[in-house]
This record gives C-alpha cells, sequence and structure tokens, in this order.
C-alpha cells in the first residue's frame, strides 16, 4: 500500500458540510489518507468538537468553523480564515444538502424552491468563488457531492436534483477554465446514502416505499457514507490528477 503522505500536499482540504453523516466520513477518511482538514458546521457545535478530536487524535490538525453558507461575507471569511490558519488550502469539497420535501414538481411550495437553490446552489458558489484564487497559488482539487437523479429521474425529488444540476454545471465551468492553474474539479452523483439526510427522510416514508427503492437499484442494496468518503479521497488526490470536470455516480447501478 503506498504511503498516503503521498496522496495529498501540505495544507488542509476544506470540507462545507462536515458535520453531517456523510461529511464526518470524508472528514475522518482525509485525515487517515494524511491531510489536515477544515470543516463547517451549522449548529451543532457537540458533533463539531467531537469530530475535531477525533481528527486530531489521528494525527492531523483541525479546524471546525460555524457557517451559515447563504451569508456571503461569512463565507468569504471562512475561507480566508482556512487559508491563514492552515497555509494552504488544496482541496475544496462541498458536501451539503436540503433536508427537503418528497413532492411532485406542479406541487412545490415556492418558499420551499427559494430556500433549497439559496442553501444548495447559491451557498456552494459562496464558498466556491473566495476559495478559487487560493488554488490558483499552487493547484488544488474541487469535489461537489450531487445527484444519481441528474442521469435518471427519481419522481418527487425535483428539489434535490434541480439545484446539484446547477452546482454541477458550475463546476464543469471551473473544470473548463481553471485547469491551466492546476484546478480539478470533479462531482459525485449520489444515489440512496443510508446515513444521514436519508435518516430523516426514513421517518417519512413507509418499509414498503424503501423496499421499492432498493428494488431499483440493480446491486440491491444502499450506498455506506464510508463508500462515498473513498471515493471522495480518491478523486481529490494525486491518485486522480488527470481526472476532471467529471461526474460518477455513486449508486449501485440505479442511473444505468
Amino acid at each position: 500500500m503506498a504511503d498516503t503522505c503521498e496522496l495529498f500536499p501540505e495544507g488542509a482540504a476544506i470540507v462545507i458540510g462536515g458535520s453531517g453523516g456523510i461529511g464526518r466520513a470524508i472528514c475522518e477518511a482525509l485525515a487517515r489518507a494524511g491531510s489536515d482538514v477544515v470543516f463547517t458546521y451549522r449548529s451543532n457545535e457537540q458533533v463539531a468538537r467531537e469530530l475535531s478530536d477525533a481528527i486530531v487524535a489521528m494525527g492531523r490538525r483541525a479546524l471546525a468553523i460555524k457557517l451559515e453558507l447563504t451569508d456571503r461575507a461569512a463565507c468569504r471569511a471562512a475561507i480566508d480564515r482556512a487559508a491563514t490558519e492552515t497555509g494552504r488550502i488544496h482541496t475544496l469539497i462541498i458536501a451539503v444538502g436540503a433536508d427537503i420535501s418528497m413532492t411532485y414538481t406542479a406541487d412545490i411550495d415556492p418558499d420551499e424552491w427559494d430556500r433549497t437553490i439559496n442553501g444548495d446552489l447559491t451557498g456552494p458558489f459562496n464558498v466556491l468563488m473566495p476559495a478559487i484564487p487560493y488554488l490558483r497559488k499552487e493547484g488544488g482539487s474541487i469535489l461537489a457531492l450531487t445527484s444519481a437523479g441528474l442521469k435518471r429521474f427519481p419522481p418527487k425529488d425535483i428539489l434535490s436534483v434541480v439545484p446539484k444540476a446547477g452546482l454541477e454545471t458550475l463546476l464543469r465551468g471551473v473544470a473548463r477554465e481553471e485547469g491551466r492553474f492546476g484546478i480539478r474539479a470533479n462531482m459525485i452523483g449520489l444515489g440512496v446514502v443510508d446515513t444521514g439526510l436519508f435518516d430523516r427522510l426514513r421517518e417519512r416514508l413507509t418499509p414498503a416505499f424503501v423496499d421499492a427503492m432498493k428494488k431499483n437499484v440493480p446491486l440491491g442494496r444502499f450506498a455506506n457514507a464510508q463508500e462515498v468518503a473513498d471515493l471522495t479521497v480518491f478523486l481529490c488526490s494525486v491518485k486522480a490528477s488527470l481526472i476532471t470536470g467529471q461526474s460518477i455516480a455513486l449508486d449501485g447501478g440505479f442511473s444505468v
């Protein structure tokens, strides 16, 4: 097995939404792979402290930043702080997702539409813009968790898919335009992941509906957070140094 110190340069990865179920797995996987980790959280300070302690226990530096993504000035300040305190940002990972209601497109609540677009599309834009100048200095990687629904649309999931489609387009633009500075940008199109937001969604679904969802997956199961974290670390590491502008589905074959 390769020396994990070779996977990332000196500096830190920033995980936006690092305190969630998937985000935490990503933060811990980055630490195991030899990177210092900066992560943001919205409100749960206890979880943030626990995650920071776990990263430090692995021998890496941790910095937790409380952040509301719709606050553009706060996003810029968070990126500046991360760069100043760690010396270098080599990776930006966007791992946020709204707790949406499952509804048909024709029944969308306009207020929920606005909240979701602001959080899941404008929010990532707010951290991406101040991060790019730092990444240009020595190159780096950007990765966003998006949706396998962009390839095969799941009914009632429009509020998840639309902002993720915008985010994928945004990052493809970054991949095309910023490659000259050594910046890569990729996406992971997630199917159902059995943690985080789905834990809350499951409370609103019948067991029969969840079974039907699994039957739509050729491999017959949902992803777990560690599988997302492993693919994230690979795509952000030097092992994927020629991969950019790509969206890789992690969905058990749902999108086939």
